[in-house]
C-alpha cells in the first residue's frame, strides 16, 4: 500500500504567506498530519476487513512458488549449457588434436676403455 507524503514545512510556509500566525500555522499542520495518519490507518483496516490482505497473501504464495519453479528451470538450463560446453571442448580436442612431438632424450654413448697396449 502506498503512503502519502506530506511536506509540513511547505504547508506552514503557505499558511504564513496567506497571513496565518506562526503558532496557528503549526497547529494546523499538526492537525492535518494527524488526520492524514488516521485516514491511512483506517484504509489499512478497511482493506483487512474486506479480505484483500488474505488475497495478497495468496498472491505472494503463488509468486514464491513460481519463483522456486523458475529457479529450478534456470539451474537445469545452466547445467545443460555447462555439459554442452564441455562436450564441445572434448569434441574440438578430438577433431583437432594438439601436435606434440615427443623427443627421446639422447642416448648416452657407452665407451669402452681401450685395451691396454702390451708391454714391450
Amino acid at each position: 500500500m502506498s503512503t502519502t507524503t506530506f511536506d509540513t514545512l511547505e504547508f506552514i510556509e503557505q499558511l504564513k504567506a496567506s497571513g496565518v500566525p506562526d503558532e496557528q500555522a503549526k497547529g494546523h499542520v499538526k492537525a492535518f498530519a494527524s488526520a492524514i495518519r488516521q485516514v491511512e490507518e483506517g484504509r489499512k483496516d478497511e482493506l483487512a476487513t474486506r479480505g484483500d490482505i488474505a488475497d495478497l497473501k495468496g498472491d505472494v504464495a503463488d509468486i514464491k512458488r513460481d519463483m522456486k519453479e523458475m529457479e529450478l528451470r534456470m539451474v537445469i538450463k545452466m547445467a545443460g549449457m555447462i555439459l554442452a560446453s564441455v562436450g564441445m571442448i572434448i569434441g574440438y580436442l578430438r577433431a583437432f588434436p594438439m601436435l606434440v612431438q615427443v623427443v627421446q632424450p639422447p642416448a648416452q654413448e657407452m665407451r669402452q676403455t681401450a685395451p691396454a697396449a702390451p708391454a714391450r
